[in-house]
């Protein structure tokens, strides 16, 4: 499951690269400044892309007009549900299997570009005459990219919860075969063809909520 990312792309860029795929950007909360982020943890605000407040998956598509979509600025995970009152376990990573996922006033799909995204193992096992470390290896760390771009966007959704306000997560599939030597589970990767069918709805989740062909992740390991 994914709980880190990373994004340095300017927003220079991403406004560009969005409009060849005939998506435009408004910003009703202004445009955000576009830090580099070389690392974005759970509960951390970061920019979605999602549609307008008056746009949901009934209203009707002009296929020859760009797609205008918004750019706001949501904290990554809400709480979920806890027994016994109180706030839950953040829900970061949010499973497709089975689900429709809609567009509406109060939720539904958003986009979250990012440059790449991190996955940890166990980290190798040591010589069997080696000695016993003072502490702990920490997990193996390996970076995960989309092959030929400089930057892509999983696929999510956001919700209006009513102890953090509008949040994101990360959806979730099976693991495709350049995740599954790492991971049971990986984050949906959409290419840039898909993300206006994914914004506007008019693509069921199932088609898209799907892992890439072999070769399509590029991976390095930074730890």
């Amino acid at each position: 499951m994914c709980n880190e990312a990373y994004r340095r792309t300017q927003i220079a860029k991403l406004i560009r690269d969005f409009g060849e795929t005939r998506i435009a950007l408004d910003f009703p909360e202004g445009v955000p400044n576009f830090a580099p982020l070389d690392s974005i943890r759970i509960t951390d605000r970061l920019e979605i892309v999602r549609t307008r407040a008056d746009q949901t998956d009934t209203t009707p598509a002009n296929p020859a007009a760009p797609l205008t979509v918004e750019m706001v600025t949501r904290r990554w995970s809400w709480p979920a549900p806890a027994r016994g009152g109180g706030g839950g376990r953040p829900v970061y990573n949010f499973r497709s299997d089975g689900r429709t996922l809609t567009n509406s006033a109060t939720g539904g799909r958003c986009l979250i570009p990012v440059d790449g995204f991190f996955e940890f193992t166990d980290p190798p096992a040591p010589a069997a005459d080696a000695p016993k470390p003072a502490k702990k290896p920490r997990k193996s760390k390996w970076a995960f990219t989309l092959a030929g771009h400089d930057w892509f966007c999983i696929a999510g959704v956001w919700k209006a919860d009513a102890t953090v306000g509008e949040a994101w997560a990360m959806l979730t599939c099976p693991p495709g075969p350049d995740i599954a030597p790492y991971h049971d589970r990986q984050v949906v990767v959409l290419t840039p063809p898909d993300y206006a069918r994914w914004l506007d709805g008019s693509a069921p989740a199932s088609e898209l909520c799907r892992p890439l062909p072999a070769g399509s992740l590029t991976v390095e390991q930074v730890r």
